[in-house]
């Protein structure tokens, strides 16, 4: 028997995308809404079994509110986070607010399906290595580094800090490569390589994670040589 379900997502293709694919599997999508701010009113009245909320950085402050709100006011909704690729920081925000799991949003839809089984069954969806991870951070936050910054400049080369500040600049991968004198391929790849360690799934969401953590000042800093 499908799952009564609703798909929220600030990218509206990829929220009716994801519902189309679901309801050819059986579900019942009650709605597949853009607007993250509405979220949580649109999730309480709809009532759904489980619903999948998108998030574009999970570790930023208040992004969760959502799930608070819903859990507070719907607590029989069982709310499967939607993002890009995790850390347990970011993970352990989505436990802590309510949530019932992370499900990452290069998933397979065999995958999904199965994240929604077991949040409807009260079970925990996500993989065991971030599971594990994210109660460690719950039970020992301080063990992070206090400066997110610093911590993400040192996953950083000194080539993919310069793309960065570059990225963060709005130069496209033809302006990086001339100006660094790579080929357009090489800049393609250190880009990949940028958004992949900072854990965002595009260049606009890499700037404002620098911007927001002081990475960008400290990357332009070392990039500068200063």
């Amino acid at each position: 028997m499908g799952v009564r379900l609703m798909v929220v997502d600030d990218h509206r293709l990829l929220a009716e995308a994801l519902a189309s694919a679901l309801k050819l599997r059986g579900h019942r999508v009650l709605a597949a809404a853009a607007p993250a701010a509405g979220a949580a009113d649109l999730v309480i009245s709809r009532a759904p079994e489980v619903c999948l909320l998108g998030t574009a950085v999970p570790a930023e402050p208040g992004i969760f509110d959502p799930v608070v709100r819903i859990k507070q006011e719907r607590p029989q909704v069982a709310v499967l986070v939607l993002g890009p690729v995790p850390n347990p920081r970011g993970i352990a925000a989505a436990f802590a607010s309510g949530a019932s799991g992370y499900v990452r949003h290069d998933e397979r839809i065999e995958g999904v399906e199965r994240a929604i089984t077991k949040a409807r069954n009260g079970e925990a969806a996500v993989a065991p290595a971030l599971l594990q991870g994210a109660f460690g951070e719950l039970l020992n936050p301080a063990a992070q580094p206090d400066d997110e910054g610093q911590r993400l400049l040192q996953m950083l080369t000194p080539r993919e800090v310069q793309v960065l500040v570059r990225v963060a600049d709005g130069e496209d991968t033809r302006v990086i490569a001339a100006g660094m004198g790579i080929a357009p391929s090489t800049a393609r790849t250190h880009v990949q390589r940028v958004l992949m360690k900072l854990g965002v799934g595009s260049r606009l969401e890499a700037a404002a994670l620098a911007a927001r953590t002081g990475l960008l000042d400290r990357a332009a800093a070392a990039a500068s040589g200063g």
